[in-house]
């Protein structure tokens, strides 16, 4: 009897010192680690402040790639949420709620988990760095609240292991990622190009008389060979009883350093006739094509085609930042026709198709 009572002032002199250490440990946790990136803000926050790429970077489901996954509320801002349930100890349950975002400036996530603490927040905070603020310094912190309950409170010993290696690894996937998107600010092409920021659009489906070239990077060469090439479309268009359903359109397969290859290519529609056009006779180079309904990213422009290119950059930077995947190649719409679009006076509905 003597022997289990000393075992049991033992144990209680143990508990006893447990829970007084635990009075006394930190009632919240704080972490805070910092990556730079070269990619533009603009880029940087809208990956962050939307949930459409939330897996590309945050490392919650390398530790269960099998967990049901859900998102709801809107695709950017307050309210944008990420929920998961997994049945991995560790993971478990859980969500990441954006509660708190300046445009270029910070992104805050409240989260829920089964492990122990509360208030959980991890804050994403973003300011140019480096030469003529060319970088980014992204610094994501986190923060726990335990309370006055000293058995929780140990819980915050092991932050630092635990969320914090997931902090690092997720800095370093979102660098990654940010790293395969093209380095273009497209909130400023109402600035420099007086065209809109580009937005998600529906394409219907359509019928393409297509005519393909590749010709060195000479303005009145291409231009001689656009206009070649829409005559034999013409032609086509003509002698099958078609008419063009659209203006001619520019469909971009490589924009090298000394040639450009490229389709020239105008979606056709024959009266009686409702989805793919069967039977067309093609003369000479001309060859048919269909396009599938669906979403394109698209934005407007008006100037000369030399600057085509770097809007249709833009437009891969706006789908890839905001978790679309671009398929198919780029085109241009030239509204004003092909003439006009050699001077300042070409009018460009620019697009590229996404899945």
């Amino acid at each position: 009897m003597t022997r289990l009572l000393e075992i049991l002032i033992s144990f209680a002199i143990v508990f006893a010192l447990f829970l007084i250490v635990g009075v006394f440990l930190p009632k919240s946790r704080h972490l805070s680690e910092a990556v730079e990136t070269n990619r533009k803000l603009t880029i940087v926050y809208d990956v962050l402040n939307s949930t459409r790429r939330f897996t590309d970077w945050n490392p919650v489901l390398l530790h269960d790639p099998a967990a049901k996954t859900q998102v709801s509320g809107p695709d950017a801002g307050t309210g944008a949420k990420f929920s998961y349930e997994s049945d991995v100890r560790g993971v478990g349950n859980g969500s990441w709620t954006i509660v708190d975002s300046v445009p270029n400036q910070k992104v805050a996530y409240a989260i829920e988990t089964g492990s122990p603490g509360r208030n959980k927040r991890s804050e994403f905070s973003l300011k140019r760095v480096g030469n003529r603020g060319r970088n980014v310094r992204i610094t994501q912190t986190y923060n726990v609240d335990y309370g006055f309950n000293p058995i929780t409170a140990y819980a915050g010993l092991y932050v630092s292991t635990s969320v914090g290696e997931d902090i690092k690894l997720g800095l370093a996937r979102l660098t990654n990622l940010l790293a395969s998107i093209p380095n273009l600010d497209y909130s400023n092409l109402p600035n420099e190009f007086q065209a809109p920021i580009p937005t998600l659009a529906s394409r219907d489906a359509e019928t393409l008389l297509v005519v393909s070239a590749t010709v060195p990077n000479d303005f009145d060469k291409l231009k001689a060979q656009m206009n070649s090439n829409n005559e034999w479309i013409r032609k086509v268009i003509a002698s099958n009883g078609l008419t063009a359903a659209g203006p001619v359109r520019i469909i971009t397969t490589e924009a090298g350093s000394s040639a450009y290859n490229f389709d020239v290519a105008v979606p056709v529609r024959k009266a009686g006739v409702t989805g793919k056009i069967e039977g067309i006779k093609l003369e000479g180079p001309v060859q048919v094509a269909y396009n599938e309904a669906g979403r394109v990213v698209t934005t407007t422009f008006k100037g000369h085609m030399g600057n085509l290119s770097k809007l249709r950059d833009s437009l891969r930077a706006w789908a890839l930042t905001h978790g679309y995947e671009v398929v198919d190649r780029p085109y241009e719409i030239w509204n004003g026709g092909i003439d006009a679009g050699f001077g300042n006076d070409g009018q460009y509905t620019v697009q590229w198709a996404i899945k």
